[in-house]
Parts: C-alpha cells; structure tokens; sequence
C-alpha cells in the first residue's frame, strides 16, 4: 500500500460527527482566551509605535547629523519601548556612568543578555553615548549579523584593541563569565569567571575606572533547563558552541544596576584587581537579588506592592 492510500484511508476513518462536536465543544473556550490575547499584543504593539513617535524630534536631529547614528537610535527607541512595556525597565545608578570620557563595564551574564541590549539603549538615548561591546567569537559567524555587529561596534575583543577603544575615549563593555556564565550558572547568580582577568589588564593598561553592573531577575527572563546544563557543559568546553536549549522571554521585571566605580589602581595586579571587581559585583548580587530567582516572583515585581 502507498503512502497516498494510507493517507486517504486515515481521512476516510476520521468520524467527522465527533470531530464537529469536539471543536464546538472547544469553541468558546478558544475565543475566549485568544481574543483578549490578540487585544493585549495589539496593545503592545500599540504602545511600541507611540513610543517610538515621542521620539520623532529626537530621531530627526539624530539623522540630520549621521545616517548610522540615527539607525542606531531609531532601533534604541524600539529596544526601550520593548524594555519600558514587556519588563517594567528600569536602570539605577546611570549617574556612575561618565559624560564624557572612557569607562569598562563589567557585567553579570545572562542565559540571553538582553539587558545589554536596553543598557546600550539606555545610555544612547540618555546620555548620547555609544557603548562599544566584546562579544564572543560565534556572534560573527551568525548569517546577516555582520552589519549589526559593525554599526553597533561590536567586537570580538583583545586587550590590545580593547586598551585602543578605551585611549579614544570610548565606553567599553565586557563580561568575563560570557556564554559560559550565561548557559551554565543558575538561579543562584553564581559568577564564572574561571580566574578570567583580561579585561582587568585593560583596565589598568587604559588607567580607566571600572564600573560594575547587574540586572535584577535576569536568569528570570531566559532560563537553560537544568538537565540541559549537565549535558550540554562538556560539549561547550570542547567546541565552544552555545548548543544548550534556551526558553522565556517571560515578561518578569529587571531593573538594572550601576555600581560605585572601581579605580584601577597601578598598584593592583590584574588578578588583585579582578577579585576586587568580583566581589563588588557580588555584592550587587547580594543586595538586589532574591536567591535562588523564581519566575513567578520576579512575575509578580512588576506590581510595586511585591517588591
């Protein structure tokens, strides 16, 4: 027998009478749970749009002086509406973060670190400042990246051209844990840095503070299961390949946080200096987050009375 029979025969066994009977059965039960969805996202969307059109002066004098500089606030007014409307966004301490003048910032990783995304957004549109970010080497090799990676200044970083970045007064970004601290720490908010201290030969190399940051609920947002994290950890430290599945975007709150820059005293060494930027992000760990996250509590920090 052909597939083609098989199929007609499944279609002719089909009794269409209970099929009728199950889907109206199952009809008010659908409209009533897709169509106040279909409300809530258009109201989403809604709020999106106005947003981005309080922005229209801002956008405008963006792309009088320089077309990317403009892109990039134009896709900033987007990320911030997303930020503002799907995570209660919001950022304490923005006033560590210079004016003028370069500055490393060292960061918590999450499983997917979107919060970079709103911090870059953040600081653009604030501060009109553009954040230069490390990211790791397979962010390259993704299809139809490139041009977001260059518009952004996206790198994959050494600490010759990082010390480079931060002599031409740039703000610079990294996080030594990265995909690692990203896909295999959990809801304890532990740090892995593995005695990474690059970035704190930068720093001192550059002579520039560094200041560290934090993002409340971040694992909340995007979580690895946890059978994924046994299985996929070998398989990462051989390849360095982010396979580990990934599920959320759970509208959770994050809030994030700018610590008390550290100055990066020539009488440190790397490794003294990372271990004391260790334990100042730890401390911002400590203070903001309740451990172990949960998702239904960082859920219900969006209302005020539960934070």
């Amino acid at each position: 027998m052909d597939s083609i029979s098989v199929v007609l025969d499944y279609v002719n066994s089909i009794d269409i009478d209970y099929v009728s009977w199950v889907l109206w059965v199952l009809y008010p039960i659908l409209i009533t749970f897709l169509l106040p969805s279909f409300i809530i996202l258009f109201l989403y969307l809604s709020s999106l749009m106005l947003f981005i059109y309080k922005q229209r002066m801002k956008l405008k004098a963006a792309y009088d002086h320089d077309f990317w500089d403009g892109a990039r606030k134009t896709l900033g007014a987007l990320w911030w509406a997303q930020a503002r409307t799907w995570h209660g966004y919001e950022v304490e301490g923005l006033h560590h973060i210079p004016e003028s003048g370069p500055a490393l910032i060292i960061y918590y990783h999450g499983v997917l670190p979107v919060d970079i995304y709103y911090v870059l957004t953040t600081v653009l549109l604030e501060k009109g400042r553009l954040i230069h970010l490390v990211g790791d080497k397979f962010l390259f090799h993704i299809p139809g990246w490139q041009t977001l990676m260059e518009v952004f200044n996206v790198t994959p970083g050494t600490v010759t051209s990082c010390v480079d970045q931060l002599k031409n007064g740039h703000l610079l970004c990294i996080s030594p844990g990265g995909v690692r601290e990203g896909l295999f720490s959990d809801e304890n908010y532990g740090i892995m840095w593995n005695k990474r201290c690059g970035f704190a030969k930068v720093a001192l190399q550059a002579n520039v503070p560094i200041i560290p940051m934090f993002t409340v609920n971040i694992r909340e947002a995007f979580r690895t299961p946890n059978w994924a994290r046994a299985w996929f950890r070998g398989l990462y430290e051989k390849t360095r390949l982010p396979l580990a599945p990934v599920y959320g975007l759970f509208p959770v709150k994050l809030k994030t946080i700018f610590g008390e820059p550290i100055l990066a005293n020539p009488n440190f060494t790397a490794e003294e200096l990372a271990e004391a930027v260790k334990s100042a992000l730890e401390s911002l760990i400590a203070t903001h987050q309740k451990c172990p996250g949960n998702i239904l509590r960082a859920l219900l920090e969006r209302i005020p009375f539960f934070r």
